[in-house]
């Protein structure tokens, strides 16, 4: 059940099925070769993920997060990920330094060319690698969660034109300074970068 459940989500986030989209129980069956408990108890799950919604007699259907609850959400993200950041600080070990820049030159390198999409995936890689560096799972599950309900907003503004300028020194800072083991400039960074989200979703709110 646990791999229909993870393949499932894994799909939701990528963006296979559209918000509102309604998730038919013979189309997964045979998509993912499982029987309709399992589906359904996998649905279960992800509707206690904020990424389903289980309408009583219509079935299950893909749920809309609105740019003000992801607001709300970044909100949390910024107080978790600021003290994530500084755990990370603290912990980081010297080889694990090195694999940290060597990220960031590839999110500058990813911002020089242009290459978006790709900007957008080390953006999420960046943030996970922080998470295992802080060894802290409760943060981990926290965040994890939140990060499925507001992936498909990051994924928007990372395509904004002129976004990627400004989140990259956002991000290079956060590198350094959890590679200079700062634990306090470290949170500061992180809890900055993620107002400058908080600023940018309001845009789209305000527009």
């Amino acid at each position: 059940m646990s791999d229909v459940y993870t393949r499932l989500r894994e799909a939701l986030l990528r963006g296979e099925y559209a918000p509102h989209q309604r998730l038919i129980e013979a189309d997964l069956a045979e998509r993912f070769a499982a029987s309709r408990f399992v589906l359904r108890n996998a649905l279960a799950r992800l509707a206690g993920d904020g990424l389903v919604e289980l309408q009583p007699h219509r079935g299950a259907r893909v749920r809309e997060i609105s740019v003000a609850e992801a607001i709300e959400i970044t909100e949390i993200r910024r107080a978790v990920e600021g003290m994530v950041a500084a755990r990370a600080a603290e912990r980081i070990t010297d080889p694990e330094i090195g694999d940290l820049r060597r990220l960031g030159e590839e999110m500058a390198a990813a911002v020089q060319s242009a290459d978006m999409l790709r900007y957008s995936e080390l953006n999420a890689q960046l943030h996970g690698t922080l998470r295992t560096l802080a060894r802290h799972a409760a943060a981990n599950r926290i965040i994890e969660q939140l990060h499925g309900q507001v992936v498909r907003h990051q994924f928007r503004l990372a395509l904004m034109p002129g976004r990627p300028s400004v989140s990259l020194p956002e991000h290079l800072a956060v590198i350094e300074a959890v590679c200079a083991r700062d634990p306090d400039k470290a949170e500061l960074a992180m809890r900055a970068h993620l107002t400058s989200v908080l600023d940018t979703l309001r845009t789209l709110v305000a527009h």
